[in-house]
C-alpha cells in the first residue's frame, strides 16, 4: 500500500471548482474530487503553517500539545508525542517527504527514512521543485510500502505564477498598474504594511487594482493544479494508482481582502479556517462521495491509523474519518474550536449554524472583543450579532471556555504563555522593521501609510538589504 500526503499551502476551499468556485482553477482537482469523497466542511483547528501541520501529524490540537502559535521560538513539541511519520515507520513503511517545514522547527522530519528539504535561495517554493524531487522517489519506491509527503507552497505569498495562468483570470486589456484605480489604498495603508513591503509587494510592483492580486491567487491555484496532474500521471505509470491512498488537505486558506485581510492567513473567519479536504483510494473509497458534516484536520491521523488497523495513541482530538466515508454518519464533530497565536491572538467555536470568536490580542487589526456571526444567513461572516443575541454570545461563549479549561486539565495556557514571555510574533516582526526606520510601533499606528514608510525605507534601509 503506499499513501501519498499532501499539504496544499493556502488552499482556501471556495477558489476551487468541486467547491463550488466559478472560475476554472481546479480541473484537476475536481476529477479527483469525483472519483473520491469531499469534505464539504473541513476546517483548521489551529492556524497557521506550524500550528496547523502539527496538530496534523499529531492528531492532536495545539491547545492539548502546547503548540498553538507560529513563528515563536517559545514552541516546542516534547519527544514522547507521538508523530504519524513515526508510527508508520514503525510499523513497516518507508517514509518520505519533499517538504520545508524543517526550516521552522525540528520536529516537521521526525519519523522520515527520506526527508528531502525542498528550501532553495529563494523564500517561495514552485511546485514543479517539490514533483522534480517526488516522482523519481516515487519511481524507486514503487515496490515498496511508503508514506510519502509532499507540499505545495504554490497558492502561498508572493504569488508569482507563469503570465500565461494569469491571462485566464485577468482581463488582459486592463492595466493593474493605473493609478487611478484605488482598490489597493487600504492594503498600502494598513498597518500590516512594512511587513508585506518586502515578502509580497516589492515583488510585484506598484499593482493599483486589487482585483489583479486576486487574479494572481487564482492563477497560481491554477498552476498548481496542473503540478497535481503530473503528481497523479506518475501514480498511474508506476502502476500503483490503484494502490494509493491519497489525501489531499490544505493546511489553512487565505484571506483575499475580506475583514481587512489583505492576502494571508490570519482571522478566524471561514476565508482561512474552511480548508479543501479530498481524499481517493480506488476500490477502498466510493467515488462521488460528498459529506457535508463538520471535519477538522486531526482527524487525518486517525483516519489513516484505521485504514492500517494500527491503534491510534490516546487522548486523539481527532476521529476516524471512516465512518462518515462509509456513509454511517455525516460529521466527526457537532463543533470545530479554533485558535490562532501569530498576527492576532483570538480563539473561536464554530457549528453547524454559528461562528463565535473571541479575540485576546488583535495586533495590527481592529477587532471587537467578541463576535458572534449566523452562518445560515450570513455566510460571508459580515453582521457581528453581538449586541443582537446575547444570550447565543453567553452560551458560545461557556462552550469555548469550558474546551479550553477541559483540554487544559490544569496546565498554563500556551497562548498566554506566548503573549506574556515574548508577545505576538507577527508584531514583533513589524517591530523589528520598524526599528530599522526609526519609527516606534505606537507611533506607526497613529498613521500608518505607504508614503510614509516608504520615504523613511529609502532614507534608512541600503540599496538591496532586505527586511
Amino acid at each position: 500500500m503506499k499513501i501519498v500526503f499532501v499539504s496544499l499551502d493556502t488552499l482556501r476551499a471556495d477558489r476551487l471548482g468541486c467547491y463550488g468556485y466559478a472560475l476554472p482553477t481546479s480541473p484537476h482537482l475536481d476529477q479527483i474530487a469525483e472519483e473520491g469523497v469531499l469534505f464539504e466542511q473541513a476546517f483548521a483547528a489551529d492556524i497557521p503553517t506550524e500550528v496547523a501541520h502539527t496538530g496534523i501529524f499529531t492528531g492532536k490540537v495545539g491547545l492539548r500539545t502546547g503548540v498553538v502559535s507560529h513563528g515563536s521560538p517559545l514552541s516546542q513539541l516534547p519527544k514522547h508525542v507521538e508523530w504519524l511519520p513515526e508510527i508508520l515507520r514503525k510499523a513497516g513503511f518507508v517514509t518520505g517527504a519533499v517538504d520545508n517545514l524543517y526550516q521552522l522547527k525540528e520536529w516537521f522530519a521526525r519519523g522520515y527514512r527520506y526527508y528531502i528539504n525542498s528550501v532553495g535561495r529563494e523564500r517561495w517554493i514552485d511546485g514543479r521543485t517539490v514533483n522534480d524531487l517526488a516522482i523519481p522517489w516515487i519511481r524507486e519506491h514503487k515496490d515498496e510500502d511508503f508514506f510519502l509527503f509532499l507540499h505545495y507552497w504554490d497558492c502561498h505569498t508572493p504569488y508569482l505564477p507563469p503570465l500565461d495562468y494569469v491571462r485566464s483570470f485577468y482581463d488582459e486589456h486592463k492595466n493593474p498598474y493605473d493609478s487611478t484605480n484605488q482598490s489597493m489604498k487600504r492594503a498600502y495603508n494598513h498597518p500590516a504594511y512594512p511587513f508585506f513591503k518586502h515578502h509580497h509587494y516589492s515583488l510585484l510592483g506598484e499593482v493599483a487594482d486589487a482585483t489583479y492580486v486576486n487574479a494572481l491567487y487564482d492563477a497560481e491555484v491554477r498552476y498548481l493544479d496542473d503540478r497535481l496532474r503530473e503528481l497523479d500521471e506518475c501514480l498511474r505509470e508506476q502502476g500503483v494508482y490503484d494502490d494509493t491512498l491519497l489525501i489531499l488537505f490544505g493546511d489553512h486558506g487565505e484571506s483575499l481582502t475580506e475583514h481587512d485581510i489583505y492576502w494571508d492567513h490570519c482571522g478566524l473567519y471561514d476565508s482561512t479556517v474552511h480548508v479543501p479536504m479530498i481524499l481517493r483510494w480506488p476500490n477502498r473509497i466510493p467515488p462521488r462521495r460528498r459529506v457535508s458534516g463538520l471535519v477538522q484536520q486531526v482527524d487525518l491521523m486517525p483516519t489513516v491509523l484505521e485504514a492500517l488497523c494500527l491503534n491510534p495513541p490516546r487522548h486523539l482530538d481527532g476521529k476516524s474519518l471512516w465512518p462518515a466515508i462509509d456513509g454511517l454518519c455525516e460529521q466527526t464533530h457537532a463543533r470545530i474550536y479554533l485558535s490562532e497565536c501569530a498576527w492576532q491572538a483570538s480563539r473561536g467555536v464554530r457549528t453547524s449554524d454559528y461562528k463565535f470568536i473571541q479575540t485576546i490580542d488583535s495586533g495590527p487589526f481592529v477587532r471587537p472583543p467578541c463576535e458572534l456571526y449566523d452562518l445560515r444567513s450570513d455566510p460571508n461572516e459580515t453582521n457581528n450579532l453581538v449586541d443582537l443575541l446575547p444570550e447565543k454570545v453567553l452560551a458560545m461563549a461557556q462552550l469555548l471556555n469550558d474546551w479550553v479549561t477541559h483540554t487544559l486539565d490544569g496546565r498554563e495556557d500556551p497562548m498566554n504563555d506566548v503573549l506574556r514571555r515574548q508577545g505576538l510574533p507577527f508584531r514583533r516582526r513589524i517591530e523589528q522593521i520598524l526599528c530599522q526606520v526609526g519609527l516606534t510601533w505606537n507611533d506607526w499606528l497613529k498613521d500608518p501609510s505607504k508614503r510614509r514608510f516608504d520615504e523613511l525605507y529609502e532614507m534608512h534601509v541600503p540599496s538591496g538589504v532586505g527586511t
